[in-house]
């Protein structure tokens, strides 16, 4: 088992003594949903910022803001008696987001830190600065033609081309054989105000890692196991953690670049990093500053699971134990089928799976199925890796209408 590392920082009780402790999270996403729970255990008041009652975390959550993240002025009724602001989305505007700073209101993580998250020319220049590993990469300003063909030519062709803004779930990503077909994505794609165009180089790896670290403004920070994770079209199908077989030097390697990458670009909450393990080296491919898909074992899988964690790093609060309670644990997403509109209600096979598999974790997010759509994901824990991805994979299945008693 690869290890877990706590560090904690002292912070006096007299630093948060009388604090509010209101948090108001932009997004009603699945995010916010599942940080509604343990805000409610901790008997912290929470809000949502949504755009419709129907949203995910509108649902279940009493405090909602209907209203979008485009709009200061909901911003700022969203802060309105609030200790602290997060995210469960990257998609607010910078501007917006130093706009409430300078009205004094805490956001977390604040500005300076959220941009490499939100824009990936931005970090990938962060990870050259700090000298954390990770592709090589061209900036594309202007994309043209002959950009494009000397990018190819740096980097090799199969090239990865990415929009820096808006991108998400494997959306805003290519690979590209040559400059001609990346000619036709540029000009057929139309970017969010203030994106790039980005080329990095292909990297072949043997598999993909994710290292999530807790970290507060104090200082205190703690680093969950380091997971795989397995992506189908661009969006995580998988997680077992933690890693298989992944050697401890190397999983504190990769817990060591996540809590660097943390302490340097000041981040509050949660920080996923996501790296290719090449076999020999580790390389950083994506950032997320909030609660992310590779930590949701983490509900049923972890001590504290990284929503909690995040709540009490916004609140500047002791952190939680990251240490697993088993051995291995096995998450995989329920994402709408191709036949999603046919789709019948995803209780519907309530009976089947949880009568099968009584050990068996079923969290789903209130969304109406739709293609390639985040419906959900199951998560089993235990001692026996392969029993525990068939138990997964089945339930998961099942639930998205592939019926295999």
């Amino acid at each position: 088992m690869n290890p877990v590392t706590v560090a904690q920082a002292d912070v006096a009780p007299s630093d948060r003594a009388g604090a509010a402790v209101g948090v108001g999270m932009v997004g009603g996403g699945q995010l916010s949903r599942m940080t509604a729970a343990p805000a409610a255990a901790l008997g912290v008041p929470f809000r949502v910022l949504a755009a419709s009652p129907e949203d995910s975390a509108a649902q279940v959550v009493a405090d909602v803001v209907l209203g979008s993240h485009d709009s200061l002025a909901d911003l700022r009724r969203l802060a309105e008696g609030c200790a602290v602001i997060t995210f469960d989305h990257e998609h607010v505007p910078p501007d917006h987001l130093r706009a409430l700073e300078g009205a004094g209101i805490a956001v977390r993580p604040g500005s300076a830190a959220l941009v490499h998250a939100q824009d990936k020319v931005a970090m990938r220049e962060a990870m050259q600065q700090i000298g954390v590993p990770a592709p090589r990469f061209s900036v594309l300003d202007p994309a043209t033609p002959e950009t494009l063909s000397a990018a190819g030519e740096y980097l090799g062709w199969p090239m990865v081309l990415k929009v820096s803004r808006g991108g998400y779930d494997g959306r805003g990503v290519w690979v590209v054989d040559d400059a001609d077909e990346a000619a036709g994505i540029v000009a057929s794609t139309p970017l969010v105000p203030g994106a790039r165009w980005l080329a990095e180089e292909r990297v072949d790896f043997a598999r993909e890692l994710s290292a999530q670290v807790a970290r507060a403004p104090s200082g205190q920070a703690v680093a969950y196991p380091v997971v795989r994770t397995v992506q189908v079209d661009g969006m995580c199908s998988e997680v077992v953690a933690p890693c298989p077989d992944l050697a401890d030097e190397r999983a504190m390697e990769a817990q060591g670049i996540a809590l660097r990458i943390a302490g340097e670009l000041g981040v509050a909450g949660m920080l996923a990093v996501e790296m290719f393990d090449t076999g020999s080296a580790l390389l950083v491919n994506e950032l997320a500053m909030r609660p992310h898909n590779s930590g949701h074992w983490t509900i049923d899988g972890a001590v504290t699971s990284q929503f909690e964690n995040h709540l009490r790093a916004v609140l500047d609060l002791p952190l939680g134990d990251p240490h697993p309670v088993a051995p291995f644990a096995v998450m995989v997403n329920v994402v709408g089928p191709r036949d999603a509109d046919t789709l019948p209600p995803l209780q519907d096979a309530y009976r089947h799976v949880l009568a099968r598999d009584p050990g068996l974790k079923v969290h789903l997010y209130g969304k109406d199925p739709r293609p390639a759509r985040k419906l959900g994901h199951v998560t089993v824990v235990g001692h026996d890796l392969e029993d525990l991805l068939r138990r997964a994979h089945h339930a998961a299945d099942y639930l998205m209408g592939v019926v295999d008693e």
